[in-house]
């Protein structure tokens, strides 16, 4: 599953780049969701329903900022009652990579609509291109690593539910809607879509932490990507070649998707970890245009915020020990 992973990751960003995408980490973003997601391919009418639940999301929300946009308040308790609804489903131990897909999209393009009004038409093709760009690498990559026999049957790891999936919703949607709010508000973070992601992201992990050594260890973890796309970044800027950025990825894919394929709860921090890195290197190499320039050093920074904001928020809102029961990852 890890080769896999970063077999997928390393073509989809080479390709996004080389091929001058708007958003070069949305197809292996998707790929590692889908691939990580189980071991096997995704069936054609679920890969379809993926898709179209992808695009309706984004027509939605592309609708929302068109009737919203001049309103922020409206807009922003909207997007506090989605979040919400992908918080309680994830708290209950539903939903799986849908749930990370859904926060990523509602983020996305509500910020990037508001920011670049040329995008409102293309924002749906784009969306469409990533999604469709995740499936098809993702059964690529079970083509060329196929499983091997039995091993596809094994079940997945249960996911963990809450006792408090309502409380736990409630204080995840608000620090979330806390960092695009900043983003809304804040001229200077107007472009910053990796913090609310990245906030996004670590809210998903965190409940796997069981105590302040293992959050310890998740920071690092979730570092490990930025810094990893640091270095690849001044790789890239020496020697730009689209066959560096294919094996640099792909080493950095074995390296995070390999742990993140593992059937233990660090394996979901890897994957957080591989998200940063995805979107930090896919935006530093193809960066949006935005109206003031921003170094590649300013989006590392942006993470390092998104890290501390989650931390301490986590801290102030999140109940004590919450108490947590295993429920059947197919329910």
């Amino acid at each position: 599953m890890g080769l896999r992973v970063a077999l997928a990751v390393a073509i989809g960003l080479s390709f996004g780049i080389g091929s001058g995408a708007v958003i070069p980490f949305l197809g292996p973003l998707f790929a590692a969701q889908f691939l990580l997601g189980g071991a096997r391919p995704l069936p054609l009418a679920k890969a379809m329903g993926t898709v179209g639940l992808i695009l309706l999301a984004g027509q939605f929300f592309i609708v929302m900022v068109g009737i919203f946009g001049g309103r922020p308040v409206q807009m922003l308790i909207l997007l506090g009652l989605f979040f919400f609804l992908c918080f309680f489903l994830q708290a209950q131990g539903k939903g799986g990579p849908a749930i990370f897909l859904s926060l990523v999209i509602s983020v996305m393009v509500p910020l990037l609509d508001l920011l670049h009004g040329d995008l409102d038409q293309s924002m749906i093709m784009i969306l469409f291109q990533g999604s469709v760009g995740g499936v098809v690498l993702s059964w690529l990559a079970h083509a060329a690593v196929p499983e091997p026999a039995g091993a596809a049957d094994k079940l997945p790891p249960q996911a963990v539910a809450l006792s408090n999936p309502t409380a736990r919703a409630l204080a995840n949607t608000a620090i979330l809607l806390g960092s695009v709010t900043l983003c809304l508000t804040n001229s200077a973070f107007s472009s910053a879509i990796v913090i609310p992601i990245t906030v996004s992201s670590l809210l998903l992990q965190l409940d796997l932490a069981g105590g302040a050594r293992a959050a310890l260890g998740l920071v690092a973890v979730n570092l490990l990507g930025g810094v990893l796309a640091s270095l690849a970044f001044t790789f890239l800027e020496i020697r730009p070649s689209l066959v560096l950025l294919f094996f640099t990825t792909l080493l950095v894919g074995l390296i995070l998707g390999g742990r993140a394929a593992m059937a233990s709860p660090l394996g979901k921090v890897y994957g957080g970890a591989l998200t940063t890195f995805l979107i930090l290197l896919g935006t530093g190499l193809s960066p949006l245009p935005t109206s003031t320039p921003e170094s590649f050093s300013t989006r590392v920074f942006y993470v390092l915020l998104a890290i501390a904001y989650a931390l301490c928020a986590t801290a102030l809102l999140w109940s004590r020990a919450p108490v947590q029961r295993r429920v059947s990852s197919q329910g």
